[in-house]
């Protein structure tokens, strides 16, 4: 059964990316490196026909950005020789999601489209699960539907099924959550 994943994407990127018109573009790809500013999606176990979503903590909420369905893992170095023309191209055009050293890129089919305000509601927030070999835990730092600190969701951390599909259905539905939605 494929997993489901998260990893948090600076305010700085995510700036960049509405500053460049990314917003309503759906992802193609993920790149993944050495370093905790960009951490190996391989090392977190992530594998083809898993699902990634990107997120963002911004003014005390979590927003769910898009999702990427892994069809390929292919390691940085190679990936120049290895790609279609067409496939190439998307590479340079989401270079903005390199940041320092890239050993892995991640493709898949196009996601659903980057939106940077869908804002996930407190309840949910509240409840949002992750799990690992050690057992399972909720987010840190999170009061009255508000996430006080981002610690407990920098790197990739795998998602409980049932907090994937809360995620799934919040990146996927038709009407966006409006900045101020989902805060208590």
């Amino acid at each position: 059964m494929p997993n489901s994943y998260t990893t948090l994407w600076t305010n700085s990127l995510c700036r960049e990316l509405e500053r460049t018109g990314r917003a309503g573009q759906r992802l193609t790809m993920l790149f993944g490196g050495p370093h905790q500013s960009l951490p190996s999606f391989q090392r977190a176990g992530v594998q083809p026909g898993d699902r990634v979503y990107p997120v963002r903590a911004h003014r005390n909420r979590l927003h769910v950005l898009g999702v990427l369905e892994v069809a390929r893992i292919i390691p940085y170095e190679i990936v120049g020789s290895v790609l279609p023309d067409d496939d190439y191209v998307k590479l340079l055009d989401w270079r903005l999601l390199k940041a320092g050293c890239v050993t892995e890129v991640l493709l898949g089919p196009p996601g659903a489209p980057l939106s940077f305000d869908t804002v996930v509601p407190g309840d949910l927030l509240e409840r949002l699960t992750y799990t690992s070999r050690r057992g399972e835990r909720v987010l840190k730092h999170v009061e009255d539907g508000r996430l006080l600190r981002s610690a407990s969701v920098q790197g990739i951390y795998r998602l409980r099924a049932d907090s994937a599909e809360e995620l799934d259905r919040l990146v996927r539905r038709d009407g966006r959550t409006s900045g101020a939605e989902g805060v208590r």
